[in-house]
């Protein structure tokens, strides 16, 4: 990073009380210090630990294989526990659109937004505790409790009736179980990664875009064939096989931090960079989720017929999944911030230039997906190398988790407003989309503020 190059990186004077060696509870520690770089940038510094104090170190000794069997076996069970949760998730649209027109057409979009909205703020909002619990324990108590939880869940959605069953089975129970799982997917591959971390994030991160694409492929071609039960139960059984692997495979290697605490410190919102960042993936995924859920029922209230409508999705995802590796091995390069800030631009312009005017039109909605799916499908995989670069690893998943527990909000509030404007403009969607492409400006506004607290205002410096 050019600004860090200026750094004198002499060690401090003996007896001098540098700040970039403080610990947590010493006087002078301060929440903005990003300690992080000089290890990102330099090497390894010693770690000074005190284990009299009780204090929490900041720095420590580490190295990175940056690939090796097994990293890359954690990059695949990462990978098969992200296309069966995530895959879920990037399906909403799918399961929304028909229960819609089926079990739940007694209610409005709206009120059935509620419920993909909930279980897609609760998978963020519990990871307030499952991202500490992290740092301190192995994956796999994590990661076998929410496989558990998510399987019964789909398994009970095949026989829902009624709204309150939705409710409970997939908008609270999937969603604490899907928290448990994403999480430790995504910030095992940081333990063994640090220069490749976002090729190796985005490779990973493709089982959720894979997972977009596969999924309602196979529950449009099995809805009429065996109906909604069956269909929603292979589903779940192919789950169940991913998650298998993901539990045998997701490792961590780092030790946990002196004194790690499984509670959530939110006093780290204290760094201006991580609350602007925080900010920008607020509004990141505010807009992100709603033509996720709303692609379908948008085809379908433009005329279009419903295999199209359904299948619409999948190719938003597929693009997704392009979206996902190759902006990754792109970050390597030029920095996760400026990656993400590229794709937030691409993602305004798919909305105001495209969708807007053109997404009546067969071809106009799609050039939408295929622009749509590749931009948020680098922002998914790319946001949490971001988290990463200003804070230490060992600390990785209280700032991803402290981060996305205010990501929750949005996701929460997005699809009743998002119905809640579609019913304003009388079932026309031009106030949806409009809102859609704000939501994505003040993202990319927030982020590039987060970098300048971090690197400054020049636009040129990798980060």
């Amino acid at each position: 990073m050019e600004v860090i190059e200026k750094v004198d990186l002499e060690s401090p004077p003996t007896g001098v009380q540098d700040p970039t060696y403080l610990e947590k509870g010493q006087d002078g520690f301060e929440a903005h210090q990003k300690p992080d770089f000089f290890v990102q940038e330099y090497g390894t510094i010693a770690e000074k630990s005190n284990a009299s104090t009780g204090h929490e170190t900041l720095l420590g000794d580490e190295t990175y294989p940056e690939g090796g069997l097994e990293a890359w076996l954690v990059v695949l069970g990462s990978w098969c526990g992200l296309l069966a949760s995530l895959g879920l998730m990037n399906s909403i649209a799918t399961l929304q659109t028909y229960v819609v027109t089926h079990q739940l057409s007694d209610y409005d979009e709206g009120t059935i937004g509620w419920i993909f909205s909930l279980y897609t703020a609760l998978c963020f909002l519990c990871g307030v505790y499952v991202g500490p619990l992290f740092d301190r324990y192995e994956p796999k108590w994590l990661i076998g409790p929410g496989a558990v939880g998510i399987v019964v869940s789909v398994m009970l959605l095949s026989i829902c009736t009624e709204y309150w069953h939705f409710m409970l089975s997939w908008g609270i129970l999937n969603g604490i179980a899907t928290s448990l799982l994403f999480t430790p997917c995504l910030t095992a591959i940081g333990h063994f990664f640090r220069k490749r971390r976002g090729f190796a994030s985005g490779l990973a991160s493709t089982g959720g875009g894979l997972g977009g694409v596969a999924f309602p492929l196979i529950m449009q071609s099995l809805f009429d064939k065996v109906g909604w039960g069956w269909t929603i139960r292979i589903i779940g059984f192919i789950t169940l096989v991913l998650f298998i692997f993901a539990n045998m495979l997701v490792r961590k290697r780092l030790p946990p931090a002196k004194n790690a605490s499984p509670h959530p410190d939110f006093r780290i919102m204290k760094e201006k960079g991580f609350l602007l960042l925080t900010i920008g993936v607020f509004f990141l995924e505010f807009g992100l989720f709603i033509p996720l859920a709303y692609i379908s029922s948008y085809a379908l209230a433009n005329g279009f017929s419903e295999k199209f409508a359904f299948q619409i999705l999948p190719i938003l995802n597929a693009a997704s999944v392009i979206g996902r590796a190759l902006p990754g091995w792109w970050a390597d390069k030029i920095g996760p911030f400026n990656t993400n800030m590229i794709s937030l631009c691409v993602t305004i312009f798919s909305c105001f230039v495209v969708w807007l005017p053109f997404g009546h039109t067969t071809a106009g909605l799609i050039v939408f997906a295929l622009m749509f799916g590749f931009s948020t499908g680098n922002n998914i995989s790319i946001t949490p190398v971001c988290v990463g670069k200003l804070c230490h690893t060992q600390h990785y998943g209280r700032y991803y988790a402290t981060c996305y527990t205010v990501v929750s909000i949005a996701v929460l509030l997005s699809l009743p407003v998002a119905g809640t404007i579609v019913n304003a403009a009388g079932g026309n969607y031009w106030g949806l989309i409009l809102f859609t492409g704000l939501t994505q400006a003040v993202a990319v506004v927030a982020m590039y503020a987060s970098k300048a607290m971090s690197v400054g205002w020049s636009p040129w410096t990798n980060f």
